[in-house]
């Protein structure tokens, strides 16, 4: 009976060996978990993000005229005010959305253009909307050929609390060029 009981308070010991080598990882996850949560926000995203709300202060509606052609464009927030979403509408074509979002250290403008492309756009530093917000092409889908009509950049400037100036560049057929609309906000 000497042995089994030995036997037993054997594999009790390595029952308890084994659990406790199961659990002992599980303070440690929580731990790093713990920490992790408390970590600051990567650098430039506090950057980015007085970017967006001074972005965030376009919202309403502008209009502007360009080679004789009205254009109205709406402002809104929308996510819980996470997605900043601009519509121009030029009087003579459909309309076409830009979505302006924080991303970390830098905001992000998606454009989903009358061309039937969507070019993304990244700033490389957040800016300030009255020095000019620039975006940079990162990638662009919904080109059926690389010679085809799209946008690289654009740069928004508040010139003052009812004027603002975008300044979009493009490609086609390998030439590059720049449209820029003059906006006044909408009374």
């Amino acid at each position: 009976m000497r042995i089994g009981m030995e036997s037993l308070r054997l594999a009790l010991w390595i029952m308890m060996r084994t659990i406790t080598r199961m659990l002992l990882p599980v303070p440690a996850v929580l731990v790093m978990a713990t920490a992790m949560s408390g970590q600051p926000a990567p650098p430039g995203s506090s950057e980015s993000e007085a970017a967006f709300k001074q972005l965030a202060s376009l919202v309403g509606e502008w209009q502007a005229i360009q080679d004789g052609v009205p254009i109205k464009e709406t402002y809104t927030l929308t996510a819980k005010g996470s997605v900043l979403m601009s519509e121009t509408k030029p009087a003579n074509s459909e309309a076409m959305i830009t979505m302006f979002t924080v991303d970390g250290d830098h905001l992000i403008a998606t454009h989903y253009c009358v061309a039937g492309n969507q070019p993304q756009m990244v700033t490389a530093v957040p800016g300030d909307l009255e020095k000019g917000v620039t975006f940079s092409l990162e990638r662009v889908t919904g080109m059926k050929t690389p010679d085809d009509w799209h946008n690289t950049g654009l740069t928004v400037t508040l010139d003052d609390k009812d004027h603002m100036t975008q300044r979009w560049t493009y490609l086609y057929k390998g030439k590059t060029g720049t449209t820029i609309f003059h906006y006044a906000r909408k009374k």
